[in-house]
């Protein structure tokens, strides 16, 4: 195991970098596109385009203090404001550049823009494309298969729905799912996530959801196949209290994949029924906690919810955010053990997660020498994924 002083936290300063090209790319394409998804007035006009030059030139500053959460963000900026943006923690600018989109937009102001997702327009047109009708409809294929196959299935489908990522494909269209097989998982603990849920124990599943759209959707059918075959008597959902980062689930979007999977035809119709019902009888639950919009690994998580976390026979972290908190947000080398970085979490884990960032642990060497070897940027192109699982 690295200890963490000998594994640098990413930054952002690093001409070249993937952290650096979020910042200076990835995040002012983003603020005009959300501009453009609106017809916002002067006002959130003028706070996007102020918020564009602040991140790209400016030092980063607090939130007023009649803000809402003013006070959260003042703990956790107080080492980080009047610095540039690219000069502290990766994670901690993602998320407060988030945080200051949705104040420029004026999603937590008395107004007519209270409570309305920027991010909307995006999610809504990703869960009604035709990539994903067509998977929907690939799902009458999958059900008739085995039970054993189609859980092999289904936690690919979920897996693989991460590259599903808006934020993600605002700079990389080029890593569009597609055509062509998916390549091998670099790692793939399948077997031992699934040793954890045996058919007929009284288990409770907790997934932690990443994006919404077109990853929720088979997220939602992994859970139905637990419930309906007894992997598990309940199934609690971790979803964000607000919108966060571009894509990620909030309750309105499980609840408008919900309708998606209900308005659709064959299997996908029984699917929505059937998680509908369940959230009906309390087999499956929908929760929201507010570290889920902290800056911080799940390292420093609060004790409820790290009671929330014991409680469940095993939790699945879907997604590149989430795996940068559970391991930490540093340059790990890549054979650093995933137990190890995972030791403090409170009950079994799984990461499902394609690779969109620079954060790797718990490959073997071999592994790592071959990945090496055939690209440079097999860390953040979202063509790899993986599956591990500390029990």
């Amino acid at each position: 195991m690295s200890d963490a002083a000998d594994a640098p936290v990413i930054l952002s300063d690093e001409p070249g970098s993937f952290s650096r090209s979020v910042l200076a790319e990835r995040h002012p394409a983003l603020i005009e596109k959300v501009r453009d998804a609106f017809p916002y007035g002067p006002e959130q006009h003028r706070a996007l385009d102020a918020l564009r030059d602040n991140t790209a030139e400016g030092v980063i500053t607090p939130l007023t203090p009649t803000a809402y959460d003013h006070d959260r963000w003042q703990a956790w900026g107080r080492e980080y404001f009047g610095r540039s943006w690219f000069e502290v923690p990766f994670l901690w600018a993602e998320s407060y550049f988030y945080r200051q989109l949705l104040e420029a937009v004026g999603y937590f102001t008395n107004g007519p823009w209270r409570g309305i997702d920027p991010f909307r327009p995006f999610k809504h047109a990703e869960l009604h494309s035709p990539e994903a009708d067509a998977e929907l409809a690939a799902l009458d294929d999958i059900l008739r298969l085995p039970v054993e196959e189609q859980a092999s299935a289904l936690v690919h489908g979920s897996l693989w729905g991460n590259r599903a990522d808006l934020g993600f494909r605002v700079t990389a269209e080029g890593a569009e799912p597609g055509g062509g097989e998916a390549p091998p998982l670099v790692a793939d603990d399948a077997q031992a996530l699934w040793s954890l849920l045996p058919g007929g124990a009284l288990a409770t599943l907790c997934v932690v959801a990443d994006n919404a759209g077109r990853e929720l959707i088979p997220d939602l059918i992994l859970i139905d196949h637990v419930l309906r075959h007894r992997r598990a008597e309940r199934a609690v959902l971790q979803v964000k209290p607000y919108p966060y980062y571009v894509s990620d689930a909030t309750t309105a979007d499980v609840i408008d994949a919900l309708r998606h999977l209900i308005r659709a035809e064959g299997a996908a119709t029984e699917v929505g029924e059937r998680l509908w019902a369940a959230m009906g009888g309390g087999r499956l639950t929908v929760r929201v906690h507010d570290f889920f919009r902290a800056p911080l690994p799940y390292a420093e998580m609060p004790d409820d919810l790290r009671r929330e976390f014991a409680d469940a026979t095993l939790t699945v972290m879907k997604g590149d955010l989430n795996y940068r908190r559970l391991v930490g947000d540093r340059m790990w080398p890549p054979t650093t053990s995933f137990a190890a970085r995972t030791g403090y979490f409170p009950g079994p884990v799984a990461a499902l997660r394609t690779l969109k960032s620079d954060v790797i642990v718990g490959l073997d060497e071999r592994t790592e020498t071959a990945l090496n070897a055939r690209e440079n940027t097999w860390r953040t192109s979202g063509t790899h994924a993986l599956i591990q699982v500390r029990r």
